[in-house]
């Protein structure tokens, strides 16, 4: 959520920002709101001194024994009109509110200006691409000819857009996970959490999720208002809501393996075949709390954290840096890891790792107290895929197969898979 001090102060600076998003946010809604709050706390303070001026006059005229009736009927004039003020008051705060809570984050100085997607710059690229003297099969080919996946027996069970694994294919996919949570806890000093998956509406509000994005949500269905996890992000980053931290345990770093589940509204019809964009997959997040002094450089070294996992696998991708028209609501700046597939003969993204600045601490009253002022200011949260645990599944298994169909299991895998080496017909 913006400062609303901010909004205030600069309007022009958060239209400019919109604008650069390619939203269609009027900044004007917001203007009119608050310039109708600050009429309305002008009358009713007007009213306030009007009663505290009458006052005296009719507690003088009752002890001279005058009558005061006509004081009197006045005030309670008053009174009911500043009750009016006042409801409408609350309505305009909490419209303004509303409409806070509906604007994205404004975009980093150093994110580049683009209308989507196209416009991504490329920021680096590591290893190469393999070189293969047969036609690469896609993932969900091989995985089905290996008796690894089976998507048909999975839409029996649930519906399309979700798959079965079996045997070595599961395993494989246990052993993705474990090894990048080895890697980030060991090797990069996270914290690993294991959090609910099932979470309440305050904390999809928290981070962004609610209340813009409620079509991408599977909700419960009772009057709790619970939602199923489309990323652990949201119940890590939550873990401090309306708490302070201790200025000196930041940066708090945390990492969890968790299901996520997503309604995928929107995208019909769009890589419907293996695990590209399922309702149900598995991810290791990575959140970071930090300081604001010290964010962006924490942004670089979570996007390693990430790029790490794959170099480790030996998979060649490229990271690209998001253009202000296709960055997230509630990031600042994200950076996007795009593995390549030989199977699709293309780079999908396979991790994402954003810098949301203060925006969503403010959502989720996140503070902490400063050292040397002691004010409680609010800290930097970031998050990233570290990484799609099904997406590297695909990444190993169209970058490790075989002209004759089979899969070799990546060396640093080999110590999680029990023996197995490859993956044979």
């Amino acid at each position: 959520m913006l400062d609303l001090k901010l909004m205030q102060k600069d309007p022009e600076l958060v239209r400019e920002s919109l604008e650069k998003r390619h939203s269609k946010i009027d900044v004007r809604e917001f203007t009119d709101l608050d310039a109708r709050r600050k009429q309305l706390i002008g009358e009713v303070e007007s009213l306030k001194a009007e009663k505290n001026a009458v006052g005296p006059e009719i507690a003088k005229r009752k002890r001279a024994g005058e009558n005061a009736s006509d004081l009197l009927e006045k005030m309670s004039d008053v009174a009911e009109r500043t009750k009016e003020l006042d409801r409408e008051l609350a309505e305009v705060e909490k419209a303004e509110q509303d409409w806070l809570m509906a604007v994205p984050n404004i975009p980093h100085e150093s994110v580049p200006e683009g209308a989507g997607e196209e416009d991504n710059p490329v920021l680096r690229y590591w290893g190469e691409k393999p070189v293969m003297d047969f036609e690469p099969k896609e993932h969900w080919e091989l995985g089905t000819a290996l008796g690894g996946l089976d998507f048909e027996r999975a839409a029996k069970l649930a519906g399309s857009r979700f798959s079965l694994s079996f045997g070595w294919c599961a395993r494989l996919e246990r052993a993705l996970a474990q090894f990048m949570l080895d890697t980030q806890t060991e090797q990069h000093g996270y914290t690993e959490v294991l959090p609910p998956f099932i979470v309440n509406k305050k904390t999809m509000t928290g981070t962004g999720q609610l209340p813009k994005f409620e079509e991408d949500l599977f909700k419960l269905t009772d009057e709790r208002e619970l939602y199923l996890i489309p990323t652990a992000e949201v119940p890590l980053t939550n873990i401090y809501a309306d708490e302070v931290i201790p200025a000196e345990k930041l940066p708090v770093k945390f990492c969890a393996q968790t299901p996520c589940f997503r309604s995928e509204a929107g995208s019909y019809g769009k890589d419907t075949k293996g695990l590209i964009r399922l309702h149900q997959f598995y991810k290791v997040e990575m959140v970071n709390f930090a300081h604001p002094d010290h964010s962006y450089e924490a942004l670089e070294e979570m996007t390693h954290c990430a790029e790490r996992i794959l170099e480790l696998l030996g998979l060649h991708y490229r990271t690209i840096t998001l253009c202000t028209g296709d960055i997230g609501f509630s990031a600042a700046k994200t950076y996007d890891i795009e593995v390549w597939l030989p199977g699709q003969g293309k780079y999908r993204e396979i991790s994402s790792c954003s810098n949301c600045g203060d925006f969503q601490a403010r959502r989720a009253n996140i503070r902490f107290q400063d050292k040397d002022s002691k004010k409680k200011l609010y800290p930097h949260t970031l998050n990233g895929s570290g990484l799609a645990v099904g997406r590297c599944l695909v990444a190993v298994l169209e970058n490790y197969q075989q002209a004759d169909g089979s899969v070799v299991i990546p060396e640093v895998l080999k110590p999680y898979m029990g023996g197995i080496e490859v993956v044979t017909p």
